[in-house]
């Protein structure tokens, strides 16, 4: 008689044998030790054949090993859909996400069959992360594939960028921030400040300052005489008298949403891009108001504006005019005044800018900052209407146009849904340039901006 044994129990033979030679027939033994000694000599052998049979890597599957996976897992039903339909194999198997079951061409409906396919793939990748650092798709636990560009929930996720001195690198948990809901967002990049771009941008919103106050002196010239061309009808200005000092009181609420956004924009991480983003915002409007006060000139809109055709002379005599009303940015509080650039206000644009800038870069919990920004644009806009300095539709065109324009910069920057279009790059050349390089939201961090001087470093360490 000869017995088989596994090779397991052949390398423990010998501890087996001396235990089983107590009590037991001298014929049993005979045979346990012949089947032993054949055992150890067929080791190798039967090595050769287990590893023979064994099933190949994930890596190597094809859809025949992928569709046995899912039927062994209980998905008989995604079988056609995955292996017969799209050839998914097992490298792309591990690769899958939930946003790949969630979105074309696959679109899984039942939540309860994504949410436990989802956990058999990501058991599968905890099984197999070798293969998927070969893959280049490192299994972090949270994100299926850790590419970080989407939620677990198949929602765009929110990217932060790593902190300057790169701490947080050296541990896996500090890859991931973690959201009030549970959720996960990686930090995968870095902002770029591309600080020649916001010297660009500087440069931009000064040359075009420079020539709307050239062509205010333009306007003025030109402004309609008021015996001839009386205010024109308004239902706001007609039915609300007029407060002297109303304007003087907008311009304040202009000087304070000032300070705060400087102060916003001197704590903020990403300074750079912010900035970039306000002087390319502020001179494309100003731009498009030189073109509209410039085509179209309105009667002064009340009768105390001591305005008339004033002719400036030569062209050096405009250019000085047109420096002081640049030096003087246009405020009453500085001794400029103007006429004749009605269509649209200036005040009302810079007022509302500032205001959705501070709301936008400061953190959704700073209620306090967001109700008063809001309170001094709107307290703005309606003295500015009190004192009768601009019509109604001047003030309601430039609210409009500055709120427009900032949400649909915003809305393609977060989105880099310019990126997917031809047209969009076509007709925003400026914001493609600008924002080329910024991949999604910014994120509200703030630091110091400047470092501390060596004798302090000394006092506080």
């Amino acid at each position: 008689m000869c017995w088989r044994f596994p090779c397991e129990l052949a390398v423990q033979s010998p501890q087996l044998l001396e235990e089983s030679r107590v009590g037991e027939d001298p014929a049993v033994l005979f045979d346990f030790a012949d089947g032993v000694q054949q055992a150890e000599a067929m080791t190798d052998h039967e090595h050769f054949g287990l590893a023979k049979m064994s099933p190949p890597s994930v890596r190597l599957w094809k859809p025949k090993h992928v569709a046995k996976w899912l039927k062994d897992e209980g998905f008989c039903d995604y079988v056609d859909l995955l292996c017969d339909k799209h050839r998914l194999d097992g490298s792309s198997l591990l690769a899958l996400s939930e946003y790949d079951l969630r979105s074309p061409p696959l679109e899984l409906k039942v939540l309860g069959d994504i949410k436990r396919l989802m956990a058999s793939i990501r058991k599968l990748q905890k099984q197999n992360r070798d293969a998927l650092e070969e893959l280049g798709l490192p299994f972090d636990g949270h994100s299926p594939t850790g590419s970080g560009d989407w939620l677990c929930n198949g929602d765009a996720a929110a990217r932060a960028c790593d902190d300057d001195d790169g701490g947080g690198a050296d541990n896996d948990d500090d890859e991931y921030r973690k959201y009030t809901n549970g959720k996960y967002k990686q930090q995968t990049r870095r902002l770029d400040p591309e600080c020649w771009k916001t010297v660009l941008s500087s440069v931009y919103v000064v040359f075009v300052f420079g020539f709307t106050s050239f062509v205010m002196v333009i306007v003025h010239e030109r402004v309609p005489d008021m015996a001839t061309y009386p205010p024109l009808p308004d239902i706001f200005l007609d039915s609300m008298p007029r407060i002297p000092w109303a304007f003087a009181m907008a311009e304040a609420c202009g000087v304070i949403l000032c300070t705060i956004w400087l102060l916003v924009l001197l704590l903020h991480k990403h300074r750079s891009i912010l900035l970039r983003r306000m002087c390319s915002l502020m001179g494309t409007v100003f731009m498009l108001r030189c073109i509209t006060m410039f085509v179209t000139s309105l009667s002064v809109p009340g009768q105390h504006l001591q305005c008339s055709g004033k002719i400036y002379g030569d062209m050096w005599a405009k250019l000085r005019r047109a420096a002081a009303i640049w030096s003087g940015f246009g405020m009453t509080l500085t001794g400029v005044h103007t006429c004749g650039d009605y269509m649209f206000s200036g005040h009302t644009v810079v007022i509302t800018l500032l205001n959705f800038f501070v709301t936008e870069y400061t953190p959704r919990g700073w209620h306090f900052i967001h109700t008063l920004s809001w309170v001094l644009n709107l307290f703005g806009i309606f003295f500015i209407l009190a004192a009768h300095e601009h019509y109604s539709i001047d003030v309601f065109i430039a609210f409009y146009i500055t709120t427009r324009l900032f949400l649909y910069y915003h809305t393609l920057a977060n989105t880099r849904a310019y990126q997917q279009s031809r047209r969009a790059r076509i007709w925003f050349p400026m914001f493609s340039f600008f924002e080329c390089n910024v991949n999604g939201p910014v994120p509200n961090e703030y630091c110091w901006p400047f470092t501390r001087p060596a004798v302090l470093k000394l006092v506080i360490g």
